[in-house]
């Protein structure tokens, strides 16, 4: 169905031109599709007409703060997930309307990530997602971090995965929610490494924001991986998670080099990422070597910036000969 099936005036989607007005002749429509109603002031022009109008002169329509109550209301699930939705959008296409909303909005939106249902925990994360493009919201959206981490870490779910690390991602993550995070990074190691690229491409953002904090570098580098984790530098990879693989990678190259962190001898498990990466019986320097030719130029650029940083770590006259073992992997490379 299209806006000719509901015949309405061309006056009317012609005034649909704010993101709000645009939402509001959406439930026109889709009011026109469900309506059985013959009083002709229901009919989908008039609502259209009277929400757009509303729009244009500045009224609040009043539809955010609907939903928000309704949700203080017993909702089965089902519904719970439906009002979760319809604040998303809301949220995201009349911001002004949202930016009334209160931090007790916020609290009672946060407060469905206890939902016994997953359903409804992905709804209110795409919520709290949604608010937190309003910057009054962000610090308090905040204080949701560590439950939000501990969702992911608990929870096996990709949709789950994916709402949550899109939340976090956007998001200042404060120094009190370190401790989780380190307790938390297998999991994220692992979302890594499942078969759900955008929960993936997710994860290792946020693992590359964390790589650049010194408290939490060693805890990434000496997380355990699978044998095949190198799999994730093929050139078969979506061109989207290999540009960030290859950010990853440049950012623990280049946070494993810098003087704070060589200050400690660090030691590392056989499985690590940091032997997976960096050690002696490493192939990352094939995967990147063949990456230089990968059809996508954003894939290429970042594959030789992280050749560079492996081939000319910081203050590299004043480390000891064992640590340009990487640098002299690819000049024996080329020596053959």
């Amino acid at each position: 169905m299209d806006l000719t099936d509901l015949k309405l005036p061309k006056g009317v989607v012609g005034l649909a031109t704010g993101a709000g007005a645009i939402y509001l002749l959406y439930k026109a429509i889709k009011a026109g599709m469900n309506s059985h109603s013959s009083d002709a002031s229901a009919s989908p022009v008039c609502i259209a007409r009277l929400a757009i109008e509303r729009e244009r002169h500045g009224k609040d329509s009043g539809e955010l703060r609907r939903l928000l109550n309704s949700l203080e209301n017993k909702q089965d699930e089902y519904s719970k997930g439906m009002i979760l939705h319809s604040i998303t959008r809301c949220v995201y296409l009349l911001e002004a309307e949202a930016s009334t909303c209160t931090f007790e909005d916020i609290r009672l939106v946060g407060s469905l990530l206890d939902d016994k249902d997953n359903s409804v925990k992905i709804q209110a994360l795409n919520a709290l997602k949604a608010f937190s493009g309003i910057r009054k919201f962000r610090l308090k959206i905040q204080e949701h971090s560590i439950k939000v981490l501990e969702l992911i870490s608990t929870v096996w779910d990709s949709e789950l995965h994916i709402a949550g690390l899109r939340l976090l991602n956007g998001l200042p993550l404060p120094d009190f929610a370190h401790p989780q995070l380190r307790r938390v990074m297998p999991s994220l190691m692992e979302i890594l490494q499942t078969d759900s690229i955008l929960a993936q491409v997710q994860a290792v953002r946020l693992l590359s924001h964390l790589a650049q904090k010194n408290d939490l570098l060693y805890d990434i580098l000496n997380c355990q991986v699978h044998s095949n984790f190198l799999n994730l530098f093929q050139s078969t990879q979506p061109g989207s998670l290999l540009f960030e693989v290859l950010v990853f990678a440049e950012r623990l190259s280049e946070g494993r080099s810098s003087p704070h962190y060589r200050a400690v001898n660090w030691q590392y498990n056989e499985q690590s990422l940091h032997e997976a990466l960096f050690g002696d019986e490493s192939r990352l320097a094939d995967r990147l070597l063949a990456l230089v030719i990968h059809p996508e130029e954003e894939v290429q650029i970042q594959a030789c910036k992280v050749i560079v940083s492996l081939q000319c770590p910081q203050d590299i006259g004043n480390r000891p000969s064992s640590s340009l073992e990487t640098s002299s992997y690819f000049n024996e490379g080329d020596a053959s």
